[in-house]
């Protein structure tokens, strides 16, 4: 005998010890498996009440689990940047992708939200409704009473055309 062929017979034997405790231990976890699932249908038999409460309770803890969780994203804050009376700006507002939204002017600052825009005439009245990207001088501004993170500013038209030279207010963010 070689020792090569001594080798083989080591190896050989080595590898079918091993694999009888893997085979030992599949076996066991099978047994046991079957066992907990045969128990459970006796319990499932016996007593449905609890069975079903059981399975209900796990239902609950698993719409639980998947219900909560997750992050609390940061918002988006729009930064408003320092504006200055005297300086010029243009009208565009953070709220809307549409190049062709119009920007609400009010003659008194703070009464935005409490416009009406259902009729026509108010839409079609005279300089009410600036178009983005108009051309504006910033004459003064105001922090909003109730909310002090709302800057009402009043702005001249500078922009040639019907509208050139009229004063009205707007929201702070509006100016670019």
């Amino acid at each position: 005998m070689s020792i090569d062929d001594n080798n083989n017979e080591s190896e050989n034997q080595t590898q079918a010890e091993e694999a009888t405790p893997v085979n030992q231990t599949v076996e066991a976890a099978q047994n046991a498996a079957g066992n907990a699932l045969s128990s459970i249908l006796a319990l499932k038999e016996s007593n449905p009440k609890v069975f079903f409460g059981g399975v209900g309770a796990i239902v609950l803890v698993l719409m639980v689990l998947m219900m909560s969780g997750g992050s609390d994203p940061k918002l988006p804050v729009h930064q408003s940047k320092p504006i200055s009376v005297g300086q010029s700006y243009v009208l565009k507002s953070p709220n809307t992708y549409d190049p062709s939204a119009t920007i609400r002017m009010v003659a008194v600052p703070g009464s935005m939200a409490a416009y009406d825009d259902t009729e026509e005439n108010d839409r079609d009245g005279s300089c009410k409704h600036l178009p983005q990207n108009t051309s504006v001088k910033l004459t003064q501004s105001q922090q909003d009473p109730s909310d002090k993170n709302v800057v009402w500013v009043e702005v001249e038209v500078t922009d040639a055309g019907e509208c050139q030279g009229k004063r009205a207010w707007t929201s702070g963010i509006n100016l670019q």
